[in-house]
């Protein structure tokens, strides 16, 4: 068989997707292993994930190979912008749509200490952005100086007030790994996500240094390697042109992603006091199943927990395997998932909240309103692996607090073949096969 490969690499596991693209497209078979970043080789992973789909399907012909990673921390980058609730937010839902980690928030004029923590930080990315058009310049210049003057030398995105451009490129000059877009906030609410996002994915390939050995896989692969939460958001984009507005939940071992792709419901515009993009990504760096285990855990004891409850969890978090196999640890990673799950939904979704005037009190939106939501779909694989998968979305309607702007009726689908990240990996060249691999699955 000749098929298309898709390698995907990620903080705990490593999982080879085999497509055969001919005719009606298929998933033909998936293998997985830990992946190696601790071993110091992503591609012995990577090999251990191969020689597992071929056990399974047995001897193939590799027709193409991509590939998305999430190894090694994933895409950490910093944002800067002119007020938290305009610019600085608008390049904050850009980076994480694109699948990047956010490490730091700045708005308005970069102090030292700003500066230091950059610099301990040290993020792959730096999306530097502020002002509308042909408004404020001076803080936004004033921070690309800063950046400069301080010897940052990583890659710049500027995505700030277009009549700052000439000003940002002589202060970095040719040298200097920078690149232009759009601004994310062009005009007073308006949100102008998507050139960013698209440069944020290709900076990711061209100047990130990838977890050790990934420089082998590169060598597999045609193509960029994207970052998988960005290939995820693709596929969750295609699916809600067809289904309409929908939640996507990853459930990972180190992180927990929750995508939204939704308009804001008729009326509700009238309330909002910030402006959302009908795609949105937030990434929960403490909600892990494996990696994070433990911090979900303390979410779970609370404040003052009791010592038999201490002692039985340190027991579990003892015996705990990426790849959970004893019917002790699958029901241990489901809890794990369902506090990651409903925790997630909350920091995600937007909130009703109020304040008092002369005439009485007032309701205002603060953040995304998803109350027309028609579909909650699991992907991951805490999600679609466990036996719990569909329980744990159905029942974060039962967890829902009055503020929460989250649907009470709903559907839930599964990502039953594990191929939203692979899949969205393939949309970037074969959008039509990508589109009727997605619905076979989740329908």
């Amino acid at each position: 068989m000749e098929l298309t490969i898709v390698y995907e690499i990620g903080s705990t596991t490593t999982v080879v997707s085999a497509f055969n693209l001919q005719g009606t497209p298929a998933l033909v078979g998936q293998g997985q292993a830990p992946t190696t970043v601790l071993e110091g080789d992503v591609s012995l992973g990577l090999k251990n994930a191969l020689l597992d789909l071929k056990g399974k399907i047995g001897d193939f012909t590799v027709k193409e190979a991509l590939a998305s990673s999430s190894a090694a921390g994933g895409l950490k980058m910093t944002v800067h912008g002119l007020v938290y609730n305009m610019t600085a937010k608008a390049a904050k839902e850009a980076a994480l749509g694109a699948g990047a980690i956010i490490s730091f928030i700045t708005a308005g004029k970069l102090m030292a200490s700003d500066l230091k923590k950059i610099k301990e930080i040290n993020p792959k990315l730096i999306l530097l952005a502020g002002g509308v058009d042909f408004g404020e310049r001076e803080t936004v210049v004033y921070n690309a100086q800063k950046l400069k003057d301080a010897g940052i030398n990583i890659p710049v995105i500027y995505a700030g007030n277009i009549a700052c451009r000439e000003d940002i490129r002589e202060i970095f000059g040719e040298d200097y790994p920078l690149y232009i877009v759009d601004n994310v906030y062009p005009k007073i609410d308006e949100l102008n996500v998507e050139p960013a996002r698209k440069i944020i994915q290709k900076a990711f390939e061209q100047h990130i240094i990838h977890a050790p050995g990934m420089e082998k896989i590169r060598e597999m692969v045609e193509g960029p390697i994207i970052p998988t939460p960005g290939a995820v958001m693709e596929s969750a984009r295609i699916l809600a042109e067809e289904l309409g507005p929908l939640m996507v939940f990853d459930v990972g071992g180190a992180t927990t992603d929750v995508h939204s792709v939704a308009d804001d419901p008729p009326g509700s515009e009238k309330l909002i006091v910030t402006p959302e993009p009908k795609a949105k990504r937030t990434v929960e760096g403490d909600l892990g199943v494996y990696v994070n285990a433990r911090q979900v855990v303390e979410l779970i004891l609370g404040e003052n927990p009791v010592k038999e409850e201490v002692e039985k969890y340190e027991k579990l978090l003892s015996e705990h395997k990426p790849l959970p196999q004893t019917p002790e640890d699958i029901a241990f990673t489901e809890e794990l998932t369902r506090k990651a799950v409903v925790t997630a939904a909350y920091r995600h979704a937007g909130k009703v909240k109020y304040f008092f005037t002369a005439t009485g009190r007032q309701a205002y939106i603060e953040g995304k309103d998803l109350t027309g939501v028609r579909y909650m779909i699991g992907t991951g694989g805490a999600l679609t692996r466990l036996p719990a998968g569909r329980e744990i979305l159905h029942d974060l309607k039962n967890h829902l607090r009055p503020e929460d702007l989250l649907p009470k009726d709903y559907e839930v689908l599964l990502d039953r073949q594990y191929i939203m990240a692979p899949v969205g990996v393939l949309a970037k060249k074969y959008p039509d096969q990508a589109k009727m691999l997605l619905l076979g699955t989740v329908l």
